[in-house]
């Protein structure tokens, strides 16, 4: 039987963000039942640092991860994770209230944003159609980010350390054992003292195993299309553009348009595909907003994202089950925080609190604590 101090289920970003942070002073392992790690959420994310993104604890989370994500480790990464972007928030005139009540909201965290006219929103973007732009908020600070280099860099680094990772390793059974838990797979089974659960959309699934009651996990598919430019158009500087309401977003990907509905359809976890009527639900919203007519699309895709009842994330150990640490629920968002997300992971498994860098962003523990979900 394989011993070893650390157990992660799930190879996405947020279990190989871990491995390496604890990797450097524990013996690790990370499992993952697909051919390769990151298949379902982190592979197929459309990912942007941004500080403006997301809830309260999502925002600490991501400014936190901005000193690793811009200035990473000496020997982490061969080249630069983060690529300026920008994000836009755009409203029409009737979500002008909304509008400003989130950029009251996003100003504590991100005191570097902008708000902006509509003619200053146009000179940003000049397809938006002009009715449909009331006013925005611009983040110049956003960035593009490198998914498969921050990832495979973590993975990279973690077997550096020593730690353990197995591909094609599905758990089929997990059981406690004496002061930890055992873990089958079908090449064995495995013996730690501190079981992580960071399965993405099947977190609940790999509770239950383990005789954990769920936390209402609710994976859901997220669809992305990508469309032509218009026609003379440079678009490799425009921002991410996102309406305030979050009901479609596009932003420049290898010479197209990548845009997405939004969409948050409840699904099983499985390998989700994108849906015609969602690939058109983007078209539309897209040329609603733009004066652009969708004359030929690229490839689209789908992923998962997951969330619980609050819609932030679970971090920490199950109450009164010891050695069964939560790390799901990112919602996705796990990209852009990964590294503020496994320091925190590891600080609380260490036993050592709250790390200083969110203590001073005011990030409130309790509002990712798995202990909120058992009252």
């Amino acid at each position: 039987m394989e011993q070893i101090d650390i157990l992660i289920v799930g190879g996405g970003i947020a279990g190989a963000a871990l491995a390496y942070a604890m990797s450097v002073d524990h013996r690790v392992a990370l499992l993952e039942r697909e051919t390769h790690c990151g298949y379902h959420a982190t592979g197929r994310s459309v990912a942007v640092y941004s500080e403006t993104y997301g809830s309260r604890a999502i925002r600490a989370l991501t400014v936190a991860s901005g000193p690793f994500l811009r200035h990473p480790p000496d020997g982490f990464s061969p080249r630069p994770i983060l690529h300026p972007r920008g994000t836009l928030h755009i409203a029409r005139g009737d979500q002008l209230e909304k509008l400003t009540a989130a950029l009251i909201e996003m100003q504590p965290l991100a005191p570097a944003i902008n708000p902006l006219t509509a003619p200053e929103c146009l000179t940003l973007v000049p397809f938006l159609r002009p009715d449909q732009v009331g006013a925005g908020i611009l983040e110049s600070g956003a960035c593009d980010i490198d998914v498969d280099l921050l990832h495979q860099a973590y993975l990279r680094a973690a077997r550096a350390q020593g730690a353990i990772i197995r591909t094609e390793m599905p758990v089929t059974g997990i059981r406690p054992d004496g002061d930890g838990w055992r873990v089958d797979t079908p090449a064995g089974p495995w013996q730690t003292w501190t079981l992580v659960n960071a399965a993405g959309a099947w977190a609940d699934q790999v509770a239950q195993l383990a005789g954990v009651a769920p936390v209402g996990l609710e994976p859901r598919r997220r669809t992305v299309t990508l469309v032509e430019p218009p026609a003379g158009l440079d678009i490799a500087r425009l921002p991410f553009v996102v309406d305030i309401d979050e009901s479609f977003y596009f932003k420049p990907s290898a010479g197209m348009l990548a845009v997405s509905p939004a969409d948050e359809t409840l699904v099983e976890p499985a390998d989700v595909q994108p849906e015609e009527l969602d690939i058109a639900l983007a078209m539309d919203r897209l040329q609603a907003a733009c004066n652009i007519k969708v004359t030929r699309k690229g490839r689209s895709w789908a992923g998962l994202r997951s969330f619980v009842a609050d819609r932030n994330p679970v971090i920490g150990f199950e109450p009164g089950i010891p050695g069964f640490f939560w790390l799901a629920a990112l919602g996705g968002y796990g990209i852009q925080t990964a590294p503020a997300v496994a320091g925190l992971a590891a600080s609380l498994i260490r036993g050592q609190g709250v790390p200083d860098r969110l203590t001073s962003l005011h990030f409130d523990l309790a509002a990712v604590s798995p202990c909120r979900l058992r009252r």
